[in-house]
């Protein structure tokens, strides 16, 4: 299987984005996945989740309240849509099929005024 994401770009602080990734090869609509965030020579970390049931989610602090996954099985796409983004937030997001070694080639997301 693999993912592609996309949506990412320059934008400004209290700017929005929504991030996309596109899964193949794999049955998408049972399969769980996440969104990872590596800022710049920081490791990887967790961002949120969505399992195959839509409205179970999972999303780490700094995601809460800002940023909400979503998925549409019928399009095979994840999506995370970010809000009042902050310069904190720069750095390349990756889509990660949980459970699985299926990683996207990474979106880049640039946070600056």
């Amino acid at each position: 299987g693999r993912l592609v994401e996309s949506g990412g770009g320059s934008v400004q602080p209290g700017d929005s984005l929504r991030l996309s990734c596109v899964g193949a090869g794999f049955p998408f609509s049972g399969a769980a996945f996440s969104w990872y965030h590596q800022a710049p020579g920081k490791e990887r970390k967790h961002v949120a989740t969505i399992y195959s049931t839509p409205t179970l989610t999972e999303y780490s602090d700094s995601a809460k309240g800002r940023f909400t996954i979503s998925r549409n099985n019928r399009e095979n796409t994840v999506y995370l849509q970010m809000t009042n983004l902050k310069p904190e937030d720069t750095g390349v997001y990756y889509c990660h099929r949980k459970n699985y070694a299926t990683w996207g080639q990474g979106t880049k997301v640039t946070v600056s005024s």
